[in-house]
């Protein structure tokens, strides 16, 4: 049996028997070799090759072998497989009956389908056909009933026109009988003239009316409200409609006139009820939203017209000229140079004040123009839409997608903006006037706030000011920027010249003036405007923090700056003492300003101010805590003095710890204090109560103390009292005490320790006795006067550091100290035994005072 390669140019899917004998006969290779498909073996190409270019003998006896061959083959197959080619045959039997039935089936199912065709398609066909007739002649009888509809409206129409014709010829006549009627005629001539104005406004109304409903009967509906095609089919193809076209037209623009000047009068006199009329008649002609939109245009194109006309160099300076020439003497207006857009240093004046009253024009046709607005929005807010209830102002407001008077807000904003700030860029003489003025500028607004707020909802206050207002009011970001930066300069400068003699020559009372002044100019222009006072006054808190700033840097902190030793003040003191005074008189003046502002304004400087009160205290406080530490000092030295001394050893005047202290006050008063300006100064007050209260804490605690040191002690305080009375007079000129008295309780303590020293010891505990004096005091003198040991000696301090420890704390810890000395002393006494019946005497003398005095607090 011959291989698969011998058939396989046979087994070729494009094998073409006659294509093969024609290339054997013409000893050929077959396939040909340009078209013949690429194989995977080349062996297949040989052998096709060589059976193409052999006898045609020898290739008919290959094909009768391979006949052969291949019938034998499959009588083999069919032996080895004929049992299953037995059941495969009866199978394809019994198909091909089932096949037999299944074709009968479709033969009546086409029948079928053929029978019911006949019955359903041609009553189909002929219902369409009279279906299609049936539209038709719907479409004709809609046709023929919008022209009955628009025959009647346009009747009605020329009956409404006419009357409009009739009603304007009555005013006519009307007009001159007004003036040739009597006095007594009068009211009622013009009350029959407002009758017919009124009967002419609805007259025109109803005519919009049916102009609108002819142009929806002449065009049809619209598709979103008809889904009819017929009812789309216009009808000016018709002769008989056509015809009245011209006069429906003609009517349409002589209403639509008639309304614009409606429209026009209304917005002039403001009159409502003629706005009213106008606004439903463009309602009814269905073209609101477009002249509510022509409406603001026009007007915002006036405001824009006038803004730009304002500030207009040239007509400007055509102004500011002619006022000048008209002023001059007539010689000298034969002559006349060229016109200058810049005005001179001679004729700015002129140019300004004609810039102001073309300013003030400015606003008055703005105010008219937004009183307009408001008008026409108030009524188109009365005025509703009868078929959804909803306002005109809804309706235009949809269509525009905003409310008429945010539109104007804004247009007239954007222009304002773009004319103040091309005009600042092209004019250097505008810039100038117009920052200048700036304060000016917003009067105008405020001027032009207030004229509306009649008619208007816009309020601009200090507690609320309008989203309109404010919008405006941005247009002027530029120029409020340049005023306050020239506002801040004005401040710096002042400041700058303040400190412009350094250490040498500091600052004093006439810079804190100039400052202060400076500052209170600056608020006092803008006081008017709640927003831009505001803006100043952040200004001036960031230029008074440069004030803190150039002190701090120029302020002595050596210990020459503190030092007391004398015999005259340090250039230190002198410099530390004229920042003090500099920033005391502005924070001083400062202070006034919360009395002339609002809480809001002053809230923005009041912490600047108290930067400055605080550097004030930064500088006096190191002087003051020196001069209390050299006071304590000088009164420490009081125990070095035996006050226990008996006999006449005592005798002869104050002692030197108080003239120490007199001629350390006189130094401090001439050297030091006198370096400041603080007017009633309250350093003065507070070093002499200082001195007071250290006085009575040393001398109470002085001990052992007989009758001679009780003299001596009388002797020191009243040179003490005249050394602090001359310490607190002004020019030497104060009687003694009169001073002292302001001091309030210290001074009354000072008077009421002397006969302290002279009581009995069972008025000790009187509280009458021992008025006007602090509990602790009497309890030091009672302490002195027995054998118990004063607290400082408990703990084991000096006398110095037991009267600083008492200024360091309070009055209640001091008592508690004391009644804790008493107590350890009372069992330490009962422990060794020696206490003595004198002892326990002052004890609860000591007790009796801690009491009174713990149950008046």
């Amino acid at each position: 049996m011959s291989g698969p390669q011998e058939y396989s140019v046979f087994a070729n899917p494009d094998f073409d028997p006659n294509d093969y004998a024609n290339a054997i006969l013409a000893g050929e290779s077959y396939p040909p070799q340009d078209s013949k498909p690429k194989t995977s073996a080349q062996s297949k190409s040989t052998l096709q090759d060589s059976i193409a270019k052999e006898d045609i003998s020898v290739a008919i006896s290959k094909l009768t072998f391979g006949i052969d061959d291949v019938s034998k083959q499959i009588k083999s197959l069919v032996t080895a497989h004929h049992e299953h080619l037995l059941g495969q045959a009866a199978s394809a039997s019994n198909l091909s009956g089932s096949l037999v039935s299944v074709r009968s089936g479709l033969n009546e199912l086409n029948n079928s389908l053929e029978k019911l065709q006949q019955r359903v398609h041609a009553p189909y066909e002929s219902l369409q056909l009279l279906v299609a007739r049936l539209r038709k002649l719907q479409e004709a009888s809609d046709i023929l009933r919008r022209t009955s509809r628009f025959v009647i409206l346009a009747r009605r129409l020329q009956l409404q026109m006419s009357e409009m014709q009739s009603a304007s010829s009555d005013k006519e006549v009307d007009k001159p009988s007004v003036l040739e009627t009597g006095d007594s005629l009068a009211s009622a001539t013009v009350a029959q003239s407002l009758d017919i104005e009124d009967d002419r406004e609805r007259t025109i109304a109803k005519a919009a009316l049916t102009i609108s409903e002819i142009s929806s009967v002449l065009d049809g509906p619209s598709s979103g409200e008809s889904s009819d095609a017929s009812s789309n089919i216009s009808l000016r193809n018709i002769n008989a409609v056509a015809a009245f076209e011209p006069f429906v037209e003609g009517a349409r623009n002589q209403v639509s006139s008639e309304m614009e000047q409606m429209v026009i009068t209304g917005l002039k006199t403001l009159n409502q009820t003629v706005l009213a009329s106008s606004l439903q008649t463009a309602f009814n002609l269905g073209v609101l939203p477009e002249l509510v939109r022509d409406l603001l245009h026009d007007l915002s194109q006036a405001v824009e017209d006038r803004i730009k006309s304002a500030f207009d160099l040239s007509k400007i300076s055509k102004e500011a000229l002619t006022k000048e020439a008209s002023t001059n003497s007539p010689s000298l207006q034969s002559y006349r140079s060229r016109v200058r857009t810049e005005p001179t240093n001679l004729t700015a004046p002129q140019f300004a004040a004609a810039l102001w009253t073309r300013l003030e024009a400015m606003f008055d046709e703005m105010a008219g123009c937004c009183i307009k607005v408001y008008a026409l929005e108030k009524v188109l807010k009365i005025k509703k839409n009868p078929n959804t209830l909803a306002s005109f102002l809804d309706d235009v407001s949809k269509a525009l997608d905003n409310q008429p008077s945010a539109m104007f807000w804004l247009s007239l904003s954007i222009t304002l903006d773009k004319h103040f700030r091309d005009s600042a860029k092209a004019s250097a003489f505008l810039q100038q006037t117009l920052v200048t003025g700036y304060p000016k500028v917003l009067r105008l607004f405020h001027q032009f706030f207030s004229r509306i707020a009649v008619y208007t909802d816009t309020v601009y206050a200090d507690s609320q000011q309008s989203p309109e207002t404010i919008l405006v009011l941005r247009s002027l970001a530029n120029l409020e920027s340049q005023y306050l930066s020239r506002s801040g300069n004005k401040i710096n400068e002042a400041i700058t010249q303040a400190f412009s003699g350094g250490s040498r020559m500091p600052p004093n009372t006439t810079e804190a003036s100039n400052v202060t002044r400076v500052v209170a100019n600056e608020l006092d222009s803008a006081k008017f405007d709640p927003l831009l006072v505001k803006s100043v006054a952040k200004n001036v808190a960031s230029c008074l923090e440069n004030v803190v700033t150039k002190v701090d840097n120029l302020m002595a902190r050596d210990r020459s700056a503190v030092s007391l030793f004398g015999p005259t003040a340090t250039p230190q003191h002198e410099l530390n003492a004229s920042l003090a005074t500099f920033l005391y008189q502005l924070s001083l003046r400062l202070l006034q300003l919360e009395n002339e502002y609002t809480a809001g304004v002053y809230a923005l400087v009041r912490l600047s101010i108290k930067n400055i009160q605080d550097g004030y205290e930064t500088l006096v406080q190191p002087m003051q805590q020196a001069i209390q530490r050299e006071i304590s000092a000088i009164l420490a030295k009081l125990h070095r003095i035996d006050f226990g001394q008996t006999g006449g050893g005592m005798a002869g005047g104050s002692s030197f710890c108080v003239r120490e202290l007199s001629e350390k006050l006189a130094f401090i008063k001439g050297e030091i204090l006198d370096c400041y300006d603080l007017g009633e100064c309250r350093s003065v007050v507070s070093i002499v109560k200082f001195t007071i209260r250290n006085f009575l804490l040393h001398i109470s605690i002085a001990k052992p103390l007989s009758e001679g040191g009780k003299l001596q002690m009388t002797s020191d305080m009243t040179e003490l009292e005249f050394a602090l009375n001359a310490f607190m007079a002004e020019n030497n000129q104060a009687k003694r005490g009169d001073n002292l008295q302001t001091l309030g309780e210290e001074y009354r303590a000072l008077r009421a320790m002397r006969p302290l020293l002279f009581l009995e010891n069972r008025q000790l505990s009187s509280p009458e006795a021992t008025a006007n004096l602090p509990p602790l005091i009497v309890m030091h003198h009672i302490l002195v006067r027995s054998p118990i040991p004063l607290p400082h000696k408990l703990h084991g301090w000096q006398e110095a550091e037991y009267v600083r420890w008492l200024d360091e704390h309070t009055d209640q810890e001091s008592w508690t100290l004391i009644d804790g000395g008493l107590s350890h002393w009372e069992r330490i006494s009962e422990a060794e035994g020696n206490a003595t019946q004198e002892a326990n005497e002052y004890a609860a003398l000591a007790r009796a005072v801690l009491k009174n005095c713990r149950a008046s607090t």
